[in-house]
């Protein structure tokens, strides 16, 4: 058999899941189930076949560094080819530059076995017999999905008919909740898990039929793309002129060979609250309770504390999210009409919908604890030996009060260390540069003044993480 590639797709920003999934740091990088966020379950759950190539990872150029930083914390033992998505076009031109990206890395044709990270599969011996199964299809030239064994008469999914064999009758759009029910009765329908098997070279020969204009564009962004490290940088041009779109309707609504694996995976794709309370363990009330959480005569709840006390009464199947900057309420049976509250705070240009308090960097972190007009207040976090970039702001000055390990400062042409308990001052206009040269995790308040508190006021002139700015 072919050597299998998998492909694990990490796009997406999962806003049915606000406030806890945000556009910087999304669902798949949480820990939603489990003490691993749903994209290191993934890579842990490929690492575990046998007779694979190291697992290639499609991720956003934005989440790139704590992509990075995940799948290093597995310790996988080679190295993980990382494609960079300069902006989201969906799955068909993801999948696309993969395939011929494996083109570059495997002088055979290999069996692609796409994956999204968010998903979470508990059945791993039934998903490993499934993956042998889909790749013998591909091998023999099938577009292969796999399909999930459905339990309830779920509306929130896309729906797969099987026809003879393995082969597929049709795809079905999110039914009505009779039509899902007819579904499940009939025992010839199955989810549509958005995951899939194919041949590279069968997969492009399809693709280049039914979605030309997709593997044109695919085909130049992975010429013109460029290794930075650890990363693969698809070229921004050819990839802003390709088209949107799914690589079920791209392709597979349209290509006759396509077949279908069906099996009991125990999956989900944790698209929302309910979904996840579903999955999760419960107590003896039915309620899924995580933090700092106090419940009284509480039945069939998600509650989640991620720093404040949270205390319920009296509540029936309701769901209470509370983050530092933002609360969530709503009966679980509205989980699908959170993402239109995510529309709402986009539209309005809040920073709720994009980053939490606490934002994750190449370098460690950075939480905000106060901001007004003209001054921010920052707590630090710079992770043993690694610096920020040598920069410049037009806009601010900042005062650095470390209170834990030691920090080398640059400023202007000076250099020198600023011990707990000691502060140093950088000026509006001054290059500077900060650096944890110590084994400890460096930690430090930074208060911000100025006219304009940004974080694009930033002049980069010199970043260890090949950062512009």
């Amino acid at each position: 058999m072919a050597i299998i590639q998998p492909v694990i797709l990490a796009g997406g920003t999962g806003s049915r899941l606000w406030p806890l999934s945000r556009e910087l740091y999304p669902k798949q990088l949480l820990n939603l189930v489990g003490d691993q966020s749903l994209l290191q379950a993934t890579f842990a759950r490929v690492l575990a076949l046998e007779g694979i190539a190291p697992p290639m990872l499609v991720v956003g150029e934005e989440h790139r560094f704590i992509a990075r930083a995940q799948v290093d914390a597995l310790h996988c033992r080679h190295d993980v080819p990382i494609l960079l998505e300069p902006m989201g076009r969906n799955t068909a031109p993801a999948i696309a530059a993969a395939a011929y990206y494996s083109r570059k890395i495997h002088a055979e044709p290999v069996i692609l076995l796409v994956l999204p990270a968010d998903h979470l599969v508990q059945k791993g011996e039934t998903f490993a017999r499934a993956v042998l199964e889909a790749a013998a299809l591909a091998e023999s030239g099938r577009l292969v999905t796999f399909g999930v064994q459905p339990t309830t008469p779920e509306t929130g999914y896309g729906y797969i008919q099987q026809g003879e064999g393995n082969s597929v009758k049709s795809f079905v759009e999110k039914p009505d909740l009779a039509t899902a029910k007819g579904y499940l009765a009939s025992g010839d329908y199955f989810w549509n898990s958005g995951m899939f098997a194919f041949s590279n070279e069968v997969l492009l020969a399809q693709m280049a039929v039914h979605c030309p204009a997709i593997c044109e564009a695919m085909e130049q962004a992975v010429q013109q793309g460029i290794s930075d490290g650890t990363f693969f940088r698809l070229a921004s041009a050819s990839m802003a002129a390709c088209p949107s779109d799914s690589i079920d309707y791209a392709l597979l609504e349209k290509s006759e060979q396509v077949a279908v694996v069906p099996a009991d995976l125990g999956w989900s794709d944790i698209g929302s609250w309910q979904a996840l309370w579903e999955v999760a363990d419960k107590d003896a009330n039915g309620n899924v309770a995580s933090g700092d959480v106090i419940l009284e005569d509480v039945t069939n709840c998600l509650i989640r504390s991620e720093h404040n006390l949270v205390a319920a009464v009296g509540l029936t199947d309701t769901m209470v999210i509370e983050t530092s900057d933002a609360v969530l309420v709503a009966p679980m049976s509205r989980s699908q009409d959170v993402k239109k509250v995510v529309e709402r705070l986009k539209r309005d240009n809040r920073d709720q919908f994009r980053i939490h308090q606490t934002v994750f960097r190449p370098w460690g972190s950075y939480t905000i604890l106060e901001e007004q007009e003209k001054f921010k207040i920052k707590r630090i976090t710079v992770l043993p030996k690694v610096k920020l970039s040598l920069q410049m702001h037009h806009h601010r000055s900042e005062h650095w009060v470390v209170v834990k390990g030691t920090a080398r400062v640059t400023c202007g042409d000076k250099v020198f260390l600023v011990l707990e308990n000691q502060s140093t001052y950088i000026p509006c206009g001054e290059r500077h540069r900060l650096e944890n040269p110590g084994v400890i995790p460096l930690e430090l308040i930074e208060v911000q003044n100025g006219s304009y508190l940004g974080e694009d006021d930033i002049v980069r002139f010199d970043d260890d993480f090949g950062r512009q700015g």
